[in-house]
């Protein structure tokens, strides 16, 4: 039976789920959120083997529960003898009703874990980085937090929040790796140095602070007002972009990069470079207008996200001066190369374009940033889902005693595209093809568990067709999984994996 396999009455007295043989009942007064259930369900059971029950890290602060929103939460109690969870649901303690709570489905997948208040004082560098991946990550969570408006969410703090996590776990790791080579060479003089921060705010990204990098921006939206005024015109339009095109392309040199690396999308390299991809500059020229109380919006086109200001005229966006127009200067090149949608546009069709939210253009920006990471962790090109499509052969490359035929990975960049994917989930937790990659990342780091966790859960969501391919895998997997169990507690036997 495949985990898709499920009833439930929304409003009604109970809803439940049968997975792998297991199954889950609820009973609530309110709305349940099915998905949610499901995947709570899916950490417990894999393939037919109750999960250790100790290992679960549910809701925030609330121990054996998890959100069900409306003020209320759900109690769940194991009944060993019966082989299923009951649950109840209660209101959740005023004290933590302003707390995100969520189900984290898979704790070795997850760098970070929720820490309001650090204490960072007379710690090691090493557990002051590992502080501040947690702490970005939060910071990252409760910005783009659906409590929150849309509109309230600030596009550079969320990149500078993702900046900041991944300069942060790489710092971790290049000390971890210093430190382990200090322990063979017996040199441990640069290792106790104390940094001189403690705080995310106070943690330099790319050589400063976010709140210096944010001044950076201001110091811009300066610059093009102190264009405006030198000029002595009003503030039209088509003269206050033409001012921000002169400032940020023309005495700032922005400019688009060529090549795909994964540091032009990031806000402080950016910033201080003056070069970055598509969606990184364009969210330096909202920032910059939203600072000049010019809107800016954008669209998704094609494999190109455009941006243009909100006008009850678009026709002077296209107009043509000194051989380009507004909104070529604003977008670049792809809006006269014929071979993006984007060179299709013009003043008329920009009313039928379905506008980006500010959630969109994170999302935008993380599946760029998981896309570039991957690539460059994967040297020879290799395909994210290759493995479910050849199972057999899959696992019997990662079952060589020498590893000579597993496939070689930038571990590094594999780990970071991991975690831009784990954000980019907090986003989009019902995208179930981003679950998919997700779990086999977690396979490819050979985390075989939050592997079997991950692609269980995405199989409630997948079609099925899809669900039919990852059971297969999934199954082999958590075989895999047992095997070696069986191997760490000191049996030499191999278990077959048929």
């Amino acid at each position: 039976m495949t985990p898709s396999t499920f009833r439930s009455e929304y409003r009604g007295v109970s809803s439940a789920a049968c997975i792998n043989g297991y199954s889950f009942f609820s009973s609530f007064g309110s709305s349940f959120d099915l998905p949610g259930f499901l995947a709570m369900a899916a950490v417990t059971t894999v393939t037919g083997v109750p999960a250790n029950m100790g290992s679960w890290r549910i809701g925030a602060g609330l121990g054996n529960s998890f959100e069900l929103g409306n003020g209320y939460c759900a109690c769940w109690s194991w009944n060993g003898d019966a082989g299923r969870i009951k649950l109840k649901s209660r209101r959740r303690p005023k004290s933590l009703s302003s707390l995100p709570c969520q189900v984290s489905v898979s704790a070795s997948a997850s760098p970070c874990s929720s820490n309001p208040n650090p204490s960072m004082k007379d710690s090691s560098p090493v557990k002051v980085y590992q502080e501040m991946v947690e702490a970005a990550r939060e910071r990252f969570t409760q910005e783009i937090s659906f409590q929150n408006k849309d509109k309230d969410i600030t596009l550079a703090k969320v990149l500078l929040y993702m900046a900041a996590e991944d300069e942060a776990f790489m710092s971790l790791s290049r000390k971890l790796d210093a430190e382990s080579l200090s322990r063979e060479r017996t040199l441990a003089s640069e290792l106790s140095d104390d940094l001189e921060w403690d705080c995310l705010e106070d943690m330099p990204i790319s050589g400063k602070k976010m709140s210096q990098w944010m001044v950076e921006l201001d110091v811009l939206a300066k610059e093009v007002e102190v264009e405006l005024v030198s000029r002595e015109i009003g503030c039209h339009l088509v003269e206050v972009l033409d001012a921000v095109n002169l400032v940020l392309f023309g005495l700032k040199g922005f400019k688009r990069a060529n090549v795909l690396d994964s540091k032009y999308s990031y806000l402080p390299s950016v910033l201080s470079s003056r070069c970055g991809n598509a969606i990184s500059l364009s969210i330096i020229y909202i920032e910059v207008c939203r600072r000049l109380g010019l809107t800016i919006v954008g669209s998704r086109v094609g494999e190109d996200f455009l941006i243009w200001p909100q006008t009850g005229n678009p026709e002077e966006l296209f107009k043509v001066t000194s051989g380009q127009s507004l909104f070529s200067v604003v977008n670049g090149r792809c809006v006269h190369d014929p071979k993006c949608r984007a060179s299709d546009l013009t003043s008329n069709s920009l009313s039928g374009l379905e506008i980006a939210t500010n959630r969109d253009i994170i999302g935008i920006a993380l599946a760029n940033l998981i896309r570039l990471h991957w690539k460059r962790a994967s040297k020879r090109g290799l395909m994210l889902t290759s493995p479910l499509r050849d199972v057999d052969h899959s696992f019997s490359k990662l079952h060589n005693e020498d590893g000579s035929s597993a496939p070689a990975l930038r571990m590094q960049s594999l780990r970071l595209a991991i975690m831009a994917t784990e954000r980019l989930l907090i986003l989009q937790p019902h995208n179930w093809a981003l679950r998919r990659d997700h779990g086999m990342m977690l396979y490819y780091n050979r985390d075989y568990e939050g592997a079997v966790q991950e692609l269980s859960i995405c199989m409630a969501f997948a079609p099925e067709e899809e669900a039919e391919i990852l059971e297969s895998f999934v199954e082999k997997l958590h075989l895999m999984r047992l095997e070696l169990s069986w191997k760490s507690m000191g049996h030499a036997d191999q278990l077959p994996v048929p």
